[in-house]
């Protein structure tokens, strides 16, 4: 995989739509060996391919961090957790497999309620079903949750007065993330898995390559 020819904004839908249910890569593995990039394209390279990489610890990293900066704050920590889901709520597969967990559990209880929270049928165009779909949580667009779950932790963080300190340690977060991105040596693992067509189905114009 050539990460170098792999823009910003690929990077970004990439994240989007890839499966985040994997679990994080080993302590090990995440500390295991860092060096220096010997050029501004080797580091831009290194920098993509991490993040894709290690996602979901980087994801637990940021939640840490930001948890410890709101350790004595409860109102703080419930803020960070609500603005943690609706960024999540921004992937594709987070929603779509909390809606069927959602879904799955209050079918036991209310199988009326149930069948009214199922998304709406997908239209056909052609005899090929609409690729551009939109995702649905709960039967309601996923814009839903996520402008209300943005709503409510603003709330929350105006409320509990620790604006200026989620922003430090939001920032602290952001910065160990770049920092272990730019350093950690992409290993065999980390490229080969890239390589496939976990990565390839999602990036954009793949195949008019």
């Amino acid at each position: 995989m050539d990460w170098s020819a792999v823009t910003a904004e690929d990077l970004v839908d990439a994240l989007r739509e890839v499966d985040w249910s994997t679990p994080p890569r080993t302590v090990s593995e995440f500390f295991s060996r860092f060096t220096v990039p010997r050029s501004y394209s080797k580091w831009t390279s290194r920098l993509k391919c991490n993040l894709y990489y290690y996602r979901t610890n980087y994801f637990i990293l940021i939640m840490f961090i930001l948890g410890m900066g709101f350790l004595w704050k409860p109102v703080a920590i419930l803020a960070a957790f609500m603005t943690g889901l609706s960024i999540a709520f921004l992937n594709d597969s987070f929603a779509v497999t909390f809606n069927e967990k959602v879904t799955r559990t209050v079918r036991q209880f209310s199988p009326h309620l149930a069948a009214k929270m199922r998304p709406p049928i997908t239209p056909v165009l052609r005899g090929r079903p609409n690729s551009k779909r939109s995702i649905h949580i709960c039967g309601r667009p996923r814009r839903v949750f996520v402008i209300f779950f943005s709503a409510v932790s603003c709330i929350l963080w105006l409320t509990s007065c620790s604006l200026l300190t989620v922003l430090w340690a939001l920032l602290i977060a952001l910065f160990a993330t770049v920092l272990h991105a730019s350093f950690r040596t992409p290993n065999l693992k980390a490229r080969l898995n890239t390589f496939r067509e976990e990565f390839r189905a999602v990036w954009r114009n793949y195949s008019e390559l």
